[in-house]
C-alpha cells in the first residue's frame, strides 16, 4: 500500500516561486511507485488549492488563470491523524476526503520554514518532514540562532541585535553601540528572512541608516556584524535526526558581488532553483577543513534539534582560516540534492531517507501522554471543583 503524501509548496513568502521549484523538483523525484502524491499549492494570498494543473511549472506563467483551475483545500485535524478536505466545485461533485500519511512541507521563508505550518500538521495529528516547530522557528531567526550556537562554543560572528523600535527611538544610541563593538565594513541584514533579502553591505557610518531601513522592509528586528572581507563561503547539508546525521560534500556557492546575493543563488537558471546556481563542488578545500565544517555542520545541526535535510551555510575568513557558522536552512532550496548526488546519494535515496526520518518522528509523538484519558475531572461532583463566578 502506498504512503500519501501532501507536498506543502508556494507560501506568503517573498520565496514564493523558489519553493515551487524546489517542491516540483522533488515531486518528480519521489518514487512513485511507494508514494501518492497530493500537491498542496499555498497562494501569495494564503489559499490553499489542489489539483494535476500544479504539477506542470508552465503552468504558474499565469497564476490567475492556475488558481482558477484548482481546487480549494480545507484541513480536518484530529489527534490520530487529519485530512485534507478537497471542495470541488459542480452540482453533483462531492468534497473529496484525503486521508493523509505525511505531510511534506517545501516551503521557503515565513509561513512555512519558521515553525508556523509544522504547528499546523501537529494540530492536525498527521507526520511531517523536515524540523518540528522549535528547531523551525530557531533555525530561521538568525539572532536566536546564534544565541543557541554560541551557548553550545559553536563559533559565530560577533554581533549587534535590534528592534526596528529602539533604532526609531535612539538611532545614535545603536549607532555608537555598534561601532564600540564591531569594525566596518557591516552586513545589515533582517532576522528571518532566507535567500539573501534584505542584506546590505555597510561601509562607513553613513550608509547604516540605508541598511537597516531596507532590512526593517523584511523585518522588525535587525542582525548587525562584521563583514569578512577575505571570505570564503561554503556549503554544508545534513541529514538524519538528533540521534543519527550524516554531513554532504561541502560546496563553493559562486558570487558575483561581495555578498552571495539573491540572484546568484536562483537567476542564473530560474527553472532550477538552488541546484542551478555556480558553484565549485566539491570546494577547493584542504582534506581536514573539510572535515572540520562537516563536523561543525553536524553539531549545528543537532544544537538546533533539526531532522530531516538541512544546509548550514559557512563563512571562513581566509586571513587565518577561521571557520563561523554563518545560518542554518532548515528546508534548503532544491532540498539540496544536488550536494548529496555529488556524495553519490540520489535523489529519490534521499527523499526515501527524509521520509523515513519523518515516520520514525512520527512514531516517538505517539508514544508520548499528552493527557489522560481516565481522567475527567467534570465527571465528578462540580462542588468540588469550587467554581467561582466571573466578575
Amino acid at each position: 500500500m502506498k504512503i500519501k503524501i501532501a507536498v506543502f509548496f508556494g507560501g506568503r513568502s517573498v520565496e514564493h516561486e523558489v519553493s515551487v521549484i524546489s517542491a516540483l523538483q522533488a515531486i518528480d523525484a519521489l518514487d512513485k511507485q511507494k508514494y501518492e502524491i497530493l500537491p498542496v499549492y499555498i497562494s501569495k494570498t494564503g489559499r490553499w488549492l489542489t489539483g494535476d494543473h500544479l504539477l506542470k511549472v508552465d503552468n504558474y506563467k499565469n497564476l490567475k488563470q492556475l488558481i482558477a483551475d484548482c481546487d480549494e483545500v480545507r484541513i480536518v485535524p484530529h489527534a490520530d491523524g487529519g485530512s485534507l478536505v478537497q471542495e470541488r466545485e459542480g452540482l453533483f461533485k462531492k468534497p473529496l476526503i484525503h486521508k493523509v500519511d505525511l505531510a511534506f512541507p517545501i516551503l521557503h521563508g515565513t509561513f512555512g520554514e519558521d515553525g508556523a505550518i509544522q504547528g499546523v500538521f501537529e494540530l492536525m495529528g498527521i507526520a511531517y518532514v523536515g524540523c518540528n516547530v522549535l528547531s523551525s522557528a530557531v533555525g530561521m531567526d538568525k539572532i536566536t540562532t546564534k544565541m543557541v550556537l554560541r551557548q553550545n562554543e559553536l563559533p559565530v560572528l560577533d554581533y549587534v541585535n535590534f528592534y526596528l523600535k529602539d533604532w526609531l527611538s535612539d538611532e545614535v544610541a545603536i549607532t555608537q553601540e555598534i561601532a564600540e563593538k564591531l569594525s566596518y565594513p557591516l552586513i545589515v541584514k533582517p532576522a528571518n528572512t532566507g535567500s539573501s533579502v534584505g542584506i546590505s553591505k555597510v561601509n562607513e557610518v553613513d550608509d547604516l541608516r540605508d541598511a537597516v531601513e531596507k532590512a526593517a522592509s523584511f523585518s522588525r528586528r535587525i542582525l548587525v556584524e562584521p563583514m569578512v572581507t577575505n571570505l570564503k563561503e561554503i556549503n554544508c547539508s545534513v541529514l538524519g535526526d538528533y540521534e543519527k546525521a550524516e554531513a554532504s560534500p561541502c560546496e563553493e556557492p559562486l558570487r558575483t558581488g561581495e555578498i552571495l546575493s539573491y540572484q546568484d543563488k536562483y537567476v542564473a537558471d530560474s527553472t532550477k532553483g538552488m541546484s542551478g546556481a555556480k558553484r565549485k563542488l566539491p570546494a577547493d578545500l584542504p582534506e581536514a577543513m573539510s572535515k572540520h565544517i562537516q563536523e561543525l555542520a553536524i553539531a549545528t545541526f543537532k544544537a538546533l534539534d533539526c531532522a530531516g535535510v538541512a544546509r548550514i551555510d559557512f563563512l571562513i575568513d581566509e586571513t587565518d582560516n577561521s571557520v563561523y557558522v554563518n545560518e542554518i536552512n532548515a528546508i534548503p532550496g532544491s532540498l539540496s540534492f544536488y550536494l548529496w548526488k555529488a556524495g553519490g546519494k540520489s535523489y529519490p535515496q534521499l527523499l526515501d531517507q527524509m521520509i523515513s526520518v519523518a515516520l520514525k518522528a512520527q512514531r516517538e509523538k505517539n508514544s508520548v501522554t499528552y493527557t489522560y484519558e481516565e481522567v475527567n475531572l467534570f465527571a465528578g461532583s462540580l462542588q468540588s471543583l469550587k467554581l467561582g463566578k466571573a466578575k
